[in-house]
């Protein structure tokens, strides 16, 4: 029975700390599960931190426009857009993720890649804290720093760069910002460095859209 506690307690600590740990992320260099499970394996990492600032504006206002079009105004969790993948799963039709930019942190930062239920019950509320206690800014710049972005452990917007086009994100083109954007679901199969005409389809859909993506605004500064 003690056994049963101790294991109980342990379980606990375990759900609790991510809530305990993400309002210190508001400063630092954050890394995510996969970063940390590659090195523990001893498979390459190249993660050079760039502040969002000193990125391209291209980049921010693309990705939200690819991967999450109301991360200024949701609270973590795009309600709507779940009911949709939901609705879409019951008629058995292949989806989406569904998933905001700021569950993407949530999932990156302290659970496992893949599809459960599990881990989507975790995840929500975890979202909804982040959103809470990191600014919009913080959490996108969070995101574009641990994002896989290359086939051979290239995570985050620096290497990512590097790694397509052998420049910093600073200098990225509108079109090479919108080619990053089409490979975040799947940078292993999807290349900004060659590639293929699917990718080159969804680059030009996320340039046209990059224009009028939401504006967030923290601390009397927008992107």
């Amino acid at each position: 029975m003690r056994i049963v506690r101790y294991l109980l307690l342990i379980l606990l600590v375990l759900l609790l700390l991510p809530y305990l740990v993400a309002p210190f992320y508001r400063a630092g260099h954050p890394v995510s599960t996969l970063m940390a499970w590659r090195w523990l394996k001893g498979a390459p990492v190249a993660r050079h931190w760039v502040d969002l600032g000193a990125m391209s504006p291209h980049l921010p206002r693309t990705v939200v426009a690819s991967e999450d079009a109301k991360f200024c105004s949701h609270y973590g969790v795009d309600w709507d857009a779940l009911r949709e993948v939901i609705d879409d799963a019951e008629d058995g039709e292949v989806t989406r993720g569904g998933s905001t930019i700021t569950q993407q942190v949530a999932k990156n930062l302290f659970l496992w890649p893949g599809r459960s239920v599990v881990r989507k019950a975790l995840e929500l509320p975890l979202a909804m804290w982040i959103d809470l206690v990191l600014p919009k800014q913080r959490i996108l710049e969070i995101y574009l720093n641990i994002a896989e972005l290359g086939p051979s452990g290239q995570f985050g917007a620096g290497a990512g760069a590097a790694y397509a086009f052998g420049k910093p994100p600073s200098e990225l083109s509108p079109r090479e910002a919108a080619l990053l954007a089409a490979i975040l679901p799947n940078p292993v199969r999807r290349s900004a460095r060659h590639p293929r005409p699917g990718v080159r389809r969804l680059a030009g859909i996320y340039m046209v859209r990059a224009p009028t993506a939401q504006r967030c605004w923290s601390e009397g500064r927008g992107f």
